[in-house]
């Protein structure tokens, strides 16, 4: 499971990351969606460095070549986009980085396996659903899908995505419900990726 998270505030998204990591995440996605995006991502992965070694670290919402240029620069260990993106992929190709571009048929998919991208992102999750994925493994069964847009933190929903053959989830919003971050609950955070593990470490 990657968190995908942003937030204008960078107490929030320190707070959140070290919950994150308290939780059991040792991937995490950190969206390329504000003004200040660029600048908590350098903080945060100093502060990855210091407190959490083992913890990867990539910036999501990249969909131009000189934001992955920047963001590689400034330590993001794997690039995802909401789509394919050539130059984005030129780039992290050149600089030895995974990049996982949001896909959304079949043969986007297989264009990106063909492209050398390991992982590739269908998103919109929600609007494809888990019997997208089923039908695809069952002439593909060797993609590795990361599934994001629409992932919950419950058992139904994240037992849907798994036994049809996602090979992890990203999840946003509903990790992080927007009255949980306005009460600054963080060991709500922490205990919802632990049971997200939980759950996906029997499925």
């Amino acid at each position: 499971m990657v968190p995908v998270f942003f937030h204008a505030d960078y107490t929030v998204c320190e707070n959140v990351l070290r919950s994150c990591y308290r939780g059991g995440v040792r991937y995490f996605e950190f969206t390329n969606r504000g003004e200040s995006a660029y600048d908590s991502f350098r903080r945060l992965v100093a502060l990855a460095q210091t407190e959490m070694p083992d913890l990867v670290l990539g910036t999501g919402s990249v969909v131009r070549a000189d934001d992955a240029e920047r963001y590689i620069a400034a330590g993001a260990q794997f690039i995802v986009g909401p789509c394919l993106s050539m130059p984005v992929l030129e780039v992290c190709k050149a600089k030895d980085i995974p990049y996982i571009p949001g896909c959304g048929s079949v043969t986007e998919i297989f264009n990106a396996q063909e492209l050398g991208c390991e992982v590739q992102k269908l998103f919109p999750g929600d609007v494809y659903g888990p019997n997208m994925v089923k039908g695809l493994m069952a002439p593909m069964p060797w993609s590795n899908i990361m599934v994001t847009g629409g992932v919950s933190p419950d058992r139904e929903n994240l037992t849907a995505w798994f036994k049809a053959g996602v090979l992890c989830v990203g999840m946003g919003s509903k990790l992080f419900p927007k009255e949980v971050l306005a009460a600054q609950d963080w060991l709500y955070v922490e205990n919802k990726c632990k049971e997200c593990f939980s759950i996906i470490s029997v499925l």
